[in-house]
Formats: structure tokens, C-alpha cells, sequence
């Protein structure tokens, strides 16, 4: 059984990482944030970024009953503005995760995603989903930073106590 309150942790936990992968690419100048490099299902940091909150934002409004989505990168050419997207986009998952009841997330039901397809399931693994889909890109984007000769580390899931966003 999930709660909302570890949820919010975890989610916390996931986006401390991620102010400091942005702090990082923040040294990125912009060409090299917009490098495409082959092997790379989204070829740039830019869009890797832009990727994993776009997909937060579109999970979280699968969960409140709409379908949010956000393919215009271009609103975001910056670290800068990716970094105020970020909030907002944590903002919208505190609140649907604040306003839960543990039954609303732990029961299956069914929901409408892209395409108009209904799925049935259960909304703390749509979080969690949310949450482990972050660190997938992060991932790739520390190899990226690598590539790019500007490596990154110590983003791994902090165990300590956090700095909540």
C-alpha cells in the first residue's frame, strides 16, 4: 500500500536530483546543449530534459483526467526556462499527490491515455513510474554530459534527509 506522503518523498527525493542535473547543464553553453548525439532516442540534453518533465506532466494530468501534452520544445531553449518548467511541473504532482486518499492511489481504474486508450491502472505506480522514468533520462543525460566532456556525478537517489522543492 502506497501513501501519499511516501510518494511525496520519492517524488521529492527525484526532483532534489534533478535541480542539481540542471544546475549542472546550466555550464552547458548552447550548442552543446543542443548537440545531437546518435544513440540517443532524444538526440539532445535539451530535449532529454524537456522529455522526462513533459512526460511527468503528461502522466499526472492521465491521473487527474486529461491528456497534457507539451511537444513544443521550442518554449523551452534554455536550462533556464526548463529549470521554471520543472517547478511547475512539480507543483501540479504535490498537488494531485497532496489531495489523495490512499484508496485513490492503490485502487486499479481505469483511465484514458494517448489515442483515447483505456487503461486500467493503479495511480502510485503512475507516480512511480514518473519518478523512475526521471532517473532513466537522467542517466542519459550524464552520458551525454560525459560525451559532451563535462561528466556529472552524485546524482544518484539521495539517502539523506532532503531539501524539499
Amino acid at each position: 500500500m502506497h501513501s501519499a506522503a511516501a510518494l511525496l518523498e520519492i517524488h521529492a527525493r527525484a526532483h532534489e536530483n534533478l535541480v542539481d542535473l540542471l544546475a549542472h547543464c546550466r555550464r552547458l553553453d548552447a550548442e552543446a546543449l543542443n548537440r545531437e548525439m546518435p544513440g540517443f532516442g532524444y538526440p539532445t540534453v535539451r530535449l532529454q530534459l524537456h522529455h522526462g518533465l513533459g512526460a511527468e506532466k503528461y502522466w499526472i494530468g492521465v491521473l487527474e483526467g486529461r491528456i497534457d501534452v507539451d511537444d513544443d520544445d521550442s518554449r523551452f531553449p534554455t536550462v533556464a526556462s526548463l529549470e521554471s518548467w520543472r517547478e511547475a511541473v512539480f507543483a501540479v504532482t504535490v498537488a494531485y499527490l497532496a489531495g489523495a486518499t490512499s484508496d485513490e492511489l492503490n485502487t486499479p481504474r481505469s483511465m484514458t491515455t494517448w489515442g483515447g486508450n483505456e487503461k486500467v491502472l493503479v495511480p502510485a505506480h503512475v507516480v512511480m513510474r514518473t519518478v523512475a522514468h526521471l532517473y532513466h533520462h537522467q542517466g542519459q543525460i550524464t552520458a551525454m554530459c560525459r560525451l559532451l566532456d563535462h561528466p556529472v556525478g552524485g546524482l544518484d537517489y539521495p539517502h539523506g534527509p532532503t531539501a524539499t522543492s
